[in-house]
């Protein structure tokens, strides 16, 4: 009984990816595919709700269930059904798929919730790819619009991206294997700690990161961001721009704690990074028509963004990266709540195509603004308080420069995110679109509400959740004993 309310998330999700594969070998069973998905996570989001509190180590000590990654599944799951609400009819997918798709989809939740609590190599490894490999086939099965294949460009890009960033990754695992012996991340640390300044061990430690930087969009691995978000469908693409982020960020966590503040070479490491991010996103994102592109390149930076709170190489830097990467959930989906809606027949949406947005539909542009000026660090809204916890983490530990470049690129990303206020509330819409207001569905009003209350909240009182986070991270390299000790 014990081992079930440990495992009770990832059981549910298993579960509904089973019920959903049965479903799936029918006929025209869309609707009731999508039902099931919606049971299944808001079942997973009970489930980590009630498998919070547990800690424990199974399957040999290869997966750890902790307060930390109960917490991150606990968002993950929140997520999860957050998409599912604002997937409605797929009207870009075809529909002899949209079954396929469900399933999906809740297979590629079900590897990123798994994947927080992994951690040994091995089984981060397997976790990593099953998170992975159903999101390269959901981008193609967008259907083809006016003889272009886009969706067909985009899941190569993003398929080749993620596999040599996944062997470069795996490289990086063998030296670190190499250098301690052992796979598990507990005796890991404390074997890697004598010899962490080596430049195998940074070689190691840098190569293993990459995996988790494709998956943030992190530069140099960021290429296959602008054109998967533009070619795959608005579903897909808001699944790609969140929940992967969220995850990558708890095992970033994970891996760069590895290393010490008495180190040098990882921050240095880290800050180019940050740095070239937040650099190349926001300056290509000025140029952007594309209102998906424009995220995508605005991801870049925010991905930048987060890597400052790792620059720390402290809790309160890890707890500032993980807060900042849960405000973002909110307010990316956000964004795609009103792309989906304003889309016509599931198309992209260009920028100019918002105007009038306040008179078709003034919630969908209330929701529109409140993610908009969160994303640029507008206070009160969770944007402006994550940037301001990362940016004072890494102040503590002396990174003045990497400060004043923070603040000098949310100045730059002002501009493109204020063309899209300029739009929905000031742009003139053509008299069609003008007599065609948008009617929004019960479920889609009760998303628009939950997101715009969860953005204002943690930006307004963000104590509660930097707090748990921050305790949470107690367990994030403590053994077996030390965790029964936190109980």
């Amino acid at each position: 009984m014990t081992f079930i309310l440990n495992f009770l998330p990832e059981l549910v999700l298993l579960v509904g990816a089973l019920g959903l594969f049965v479903v799936a070998l029918g006929e025209s069973q869309q609707k009731f595919a999508r039902t099931v998905a919606l049971l299944v996570a808001f079942a997973t989001i009970g489930a980590a709700a009630a498998s919070l509190n547990q800690h424990a180590d199974l399957f040999s000590g290869a997966y750890r269930v902790d307060q930390f990654s109960q917490l991150v599944k606990l968002v993950l799951a929140f997520g999860f059904a957050c998409i599912l609400l604002l997937s409605g009819d797929l009207p870009d997918i075809r529909a002899e798929v949209k079954p396929e798709y469900f399933l999906f989809l809740t297979l590629s939740v079900t590897g990123l919730v798994m994947l927080v609590s992994c951690v040994e190599i091995v089984s981060i490894v397997v976790a990593l790819e099953l998170s992975s490999f159903p999101l390269y086939l959901l981008v193609p099965m967008r259907r083809e619009r006016a003889g272009h294949r886009s969706q067909m460009e985009s899941a190569i890009k993003y398929i080749m991206f993620g596999v040599a960033a996944n062997g470069i990754m795996f490289f990086g695992l063998s030296y670190l294997y190499g250098l301690t012996g052992t796979t598990h991340l507990f005796p890991l640390a404390s074997r890697l700690a004598p010899v962490v300044h080596t430049p195998l061990a940074i070689t190691g430690l840098g190569l293993a990161f990459c995996g988790l930087y494709y998956k943030l969009a992190i530069f140099p691995f960021h290429f296959w961001t602008p054109d998967v978000y533009q070619g795959a469908s608005n579903e897909t693409a808001s699944l790609v721009a969140s929940l992967p982020k969220v995850g990558a960020v708890a095992v970033l966590i994970r891996f760069v704690s590895l290393a010490t503040p008495e180190n040098p070479a990882v921050a240095t490491m880290l800050i180019y990074l940050a740095v070239g991010s937040m650099f190349f996103g926001n300056l290509i994102a000025l140029v952007q028509k594309d209102f998906k592109r424009m995220l995508g390149f605005s991801g870049i930076a925010h991905a930048g963004y987060a890597l400052i709170g790792f620059v720390a190489l402290d809790q309160a830097g890890f707890t500032a990266a993980l807060y900042y990467i849960t405000g973002y959930l909110f307010m990316i989906l956000a964004c795609f709540v009103v792309i989906s809606r304003v889309s016509r027949d599931g198309a992209n949406v260009a920028i100019e195509e918002l105007a009038g947005l306040h008179r078709r539909s003034p919630l969908l542009a209330a929701t529109l603004l409140v993610a908009v000026f969160a994303l640029a660090g507008v206070p009160p809204f969770v944007g402006f308080m994550g940037k301001f916890s990362l940016l004072t983490a890494a102040y503590a530990q002396g990174h003045l420069a990497l400060v004043v470049i923070a603040v000098v690129n949310s100045a730059i990303a002002v501009y493109y995110y204020l063309q899209v206020v300029r739009q929905a509330v000031f742009g003139e819409s053509n008299p069609a679109a003008v007599a065609e207001p948008l009617i929004l569905t019960w479920p889609t009003r009760g998303l628009c509400v939950v997101l715009i209350v969860g953005i204002v909240a943690l930006g307004v009182a963000p104590g509660t959740v930097i707090d748990t986070i921050f305790h949470s991270l107690a367990f994030v390299h403590s053994g077996p004993a030390t965790a029964l000790l936190g109980r």
